[in-house]
């Protein structure tokens, strides 16, 4: 993670990832991910199949993630190229910042997952 995306992110998640809601676990990168809200939804019209993200889940860490993405297009040259492939295959704005966001989430996860202690022999 960047340096300027840490204090969003131990603000904006502090809470999911020392006290996550009653009967959530932190157990995986997907459940994080839908405690975050930003778990893939598969959607679909007519012929056109797309996944949008889950509206569930806290809105700050939702938030505190969508500033991580924001903050990571303007000055991560990574990310900047990343946006330009994805565009160029004919993706939305919308559709990269949804696979940024869970990008993000499965690297915060790792950053706030409580650590599992090391059975004794």
């Amino acid at each position: 993670m960047r340096a300027a995306s840490v204090p969003l992110t131990r603000e904006g998640l502090r809470r999911i990832g020392h006290r996550p809601p009653r009967g959530a676990t932190l157990g995986s990168e997907a459940s994080f991910a839908a405690l975050c809200g930003v778990s893939p939804v598969e959607r679909s019209s007519d012929s056109r199949q797309y996944r949008r993200l889950n509206r569930g889940g806290d809105r700050q860490a939702n938030a505190a993630l969508h500033r991580i993405v924001q903050t990571r297009l303007r000055v991560d040259p990574r990310t900047q190229d990343y946006y330009e492939r994805r565009s160029k295959e004919g993706k939305t704005r919308r559709e990269i910042v949804r696979s940024l966001k869970r990008y993000a989430a499965r690297e915060v996860f790792h950053l706030v997952r409580p650590v599992q202690p090391q059975p004794s022999l």
